[in-house]
């Protein structure tokens, strides 16, 4: 196990492009996190009718094939157990250019690995993911109400650009979540 400058042991812990093989794992840290991010937002049936294998499922397909070839599924790793997960592709927004701008569709840690810096360096490999890509600014959504990822984007440097936008998650009008955009530059 490494150790640190100041004599401590430090846990083997790196980002990587996900692999197939990794599915169910991401599909695992999402049923997680949803479960935990989401009580109280989300009816309660809805977070516990996630079905770890069907997301999996959905997971492999996504890596295997992806929609486009700058669509990406990051892991963060601790040794080898998947403790996060963030996507990135060119912007699909309407008002956004895909040939500069990249989006970070999701950034995703499991609650029981939250505050351990997974996360940052998750956002690090997905920055260093679009410019490798060829991409000089990106966006990401984040829910109005999620005052903790917000504040951690705000102090990587990210903002708020005016654009809102109000998810009907379940295509009823029943369970809508409202987002706003946040936006940088990466070049």
């Amino acid at each position: 196990m490494p150790f640190s400058a100041a004599g401590g042991a430090q846990a083997d812990v790196s980002c990587r492009i996900a692999w197939a093989d990794d599915s169910e794992a991401i599909a695992g840290v999402q049923v997680r996190a949803w479960r935990t991010s989401y009580e109280g937002l989300l009816p309660a049936e809805l977070l516990d009718s996630l079905d770890r294998d069907a997301l999996a499922a959905g997971w492999r397909t996504s890596l295997v094939q992806p929609a486009e070839a700058r669509q990406r599924v990051l892991v963060a790793l601790e040794r080898n157990t998947v403790t996060g997960f963030a996507l990135t592709s060119p912007a699909v927004d309407p008002d956004a250019d895909p040939s500069s701008q990249g989006e970070v569709a999701d950034l995703t840690v499991d609650p029981e690995r939250r505050g351990q810096g997974h996360a940052s360096r998750l956002m690090q490999a997905c920055v260093d993911t679009l410019v490798a890509d060829g991409f000089t600014t990106a966006v990401t959504w984040v829910n109005a109400g999620d005052d903790d990822l917000r504040g951690f984007l705000v102090e990587a440097g990210w903002a708020p650009d005016g654009a809102h936008r109000e998810l009907d998650l379940r295509g009823d009008g029943e369970v809508t979540v409202k987002q706003i955009r946040l936006h940088t530059a990466i070049a």
